[in-house]
């Protein structure tokens, strides 16, 4: 028996999902199982927010997706590329509650459904371009009136009078950095801006020896973790969304999906061992399924058979 399965987000901490929930209220009160991302920007991809990855890996064939309007699940083209193939993979259904496209399963795989919803899509994220570029008009606004914008100073006044007059009389900028909690790159900034450094960002941070010391180990490290180009199946991608690995989760954020029919791929540029990681991480969990264990020897195959030219 399929399920119908409930899916909610908002922006920022000051949004509710009450006009959502008010939409969904049938399904709510059906108890129908909800998953929430509260306080995510729509800029972050549906398949790498926490909510939704526990959506899919909770989902059974035939199951269907429920969302207030389509805004809350994609807000671009780029999204709604990555998203379709998935759920046209698993099995599943997407379905908005309200409005024109509420009779319409947006994870049909025709060409009218996918054209309707790649221009849906585009529109969203026009709505969205514009809402940002108010918002820079906003603060541009503020600014010009004088207004204090962004997140608050690290130092008062007091401590940057202190820190310019300690730098001056030969303290090093690390050793200020760390008597004021505050990075080396913050130090340089308010020396800046009182006139006290005279030699260019690029060389005070060789005399300042941020570096310095580590410039033979780096290239060592280069030298013996390369960085190299490896096409990781979907599947695998899935599974690595909410890895607390940092270094993987970068490297798939900033990879570009290649459509292989039914199914995509993520073109990950990083060094050797990142991609070692990626197979570490998900091994465990790709195990579990046949399509799981051909995805994960593809994964590892490809990234063996790397050759890096001299």
């Amino acid at each position: 028996m399929s399920t119908d399965r409930l899916y909610l987000r908002h922006s920022t901490d000051k949004q509710t999902d009450a006009r959502q929930r008010h939409a969904l209220t049938a399904l709510l009160a059906a108890g129908a199982p909800a998953y929430e991302d509260p306080a995510t920007s729509s800029r972050v991809l549906s398949l790498y927010r926490t909510g939704f990855k526990q959506l899919l890996d909770e989902a059974a064939v035939g199951d269907t997706i429920r969302i207030a309007d389509a805004a809350r699940l994609f807000r671009s083209v780029a999204d709604i590329i990555a998203l379709r193939p998935v759920l046209i993979r698993r099995g599943l259904h997407l379905r908005v509650e309200s409005g024109l496209l509420s009779g319409i399963d947006l994870a049909s795989d025709d060409p009218g459904t996918k054209m309707m919803v790649s221009v849906l899509a585009a529109v969203l994220e026009f709505q969205r371009d514009m809402i940002s570029e108010n918002t820079k008009e906003g603060v541009a606004a503020a600014e010009a009136a004088g207004k204090t914008l962004g997140r608050p100073a690290a130092l008062d006044e007091g401590e940057v009078v202190e820190l310019v007059e300690a730098f001056r009389e030969g303290a090093a900028v690390k050793a200020l950095a760390r008597q004021y909690d505050i990075a080396p790159k913050t130090v340089r900034r308010v020396l800046d801006a009182a006139g006290a450094r005279a030699v260019p960002d690029d060389l005070s941070e060789l005399l300042d020896g941020d570096g310095q010391d580590d410039v033979g180990d780096d290239v060592q490290a280069v030298a013996a973790d390369p960085v190299v180009v490896v096409d990781v199946p979907g599947l695998v991608a899935e599974h690595l969304v909410d890895v607390a690995d940092d270094a993987v989760r970068q490297a798939l954020a900033a990879g570009q999906t290649v459509r292989r029919g039914q199914g995509y791929s993520v073109r990950v540029t990083a060094p050797v061992s990142v991609h070692v990681a990626m197979i570490e991480h998900s091994a465990t969990a790709l195990m579990q399924s046949p399509a799981g264990r051909k995805a994960h020897r593809i994964h590892s195959d490809r990234v063996t058979s790397m050759r890096i030219t001299p």
